[in-house]
């Protein structure tokens, strides 16, 4: 697939998928900023796409920066949708109780591109039954 990718910012770095087998691919940051504990940001990458029809970005934390460091995206995962054209932007949320110091070219999260469907809802009085039916969270659970 192609996807065309334009940078609205020079500073801004082209993702690349990092193993042959790697299903997401870095966004980096164009600035230098600070997420302080506790508290949530969001990271320019300086770079936009055109996604073909029936197709989603979805942005997506680094493990590596969860487990070290408790900096996760806040919306994950966060969708770009097939007609957005501006500035693909990352919101991260600290974890931790240390401020998160991130620097030009940091990478700061990654990227999937999905495919999806569109769904025709039909409205009706009554849904198949299952044998979960309504049981909510944890109905599948250990119960103690």
């Amino acid at each position: 697939m192609k996807v065309k990718i334009k940078k609205i910012d020079q500073k801004a770095i082209i993702p690349s998928y990092q193993t042959q087998g790697a299903a997401g691919f870095d966004f980096h940051s164009i600035e230098d900023i600070v997420i302080k504990a506790g508290e949530r940001g969001v990271v320019k990458t300086g770079l936009a796409m055109q996604l073909p029809e029936g197709y989603e970005l979805q942005v997506r934390p680094r493990s590596g920066l969860a487990l070290k460091h408790g900096i996760t995206v806040l919306n994950t995962p966060g969708t770009i949708d097939s007609d957005y054209r501006g500035e693909i932007m990352v919101i991260l949320i600290n974890h931790s109780q240390e401020d998160f110091r991130i620097s030009r070219g940091d990478r700061v999260a990654q990227g999937v591109i999905t495919q999806y469907n569109i769904a025709e809802f039909l409205e009706c009085e009554e849904l198949d039954h299952t044998q979960r039916d309504d049981n909510g969270f944890g109905s599948t659970g250990i119960k103690g």
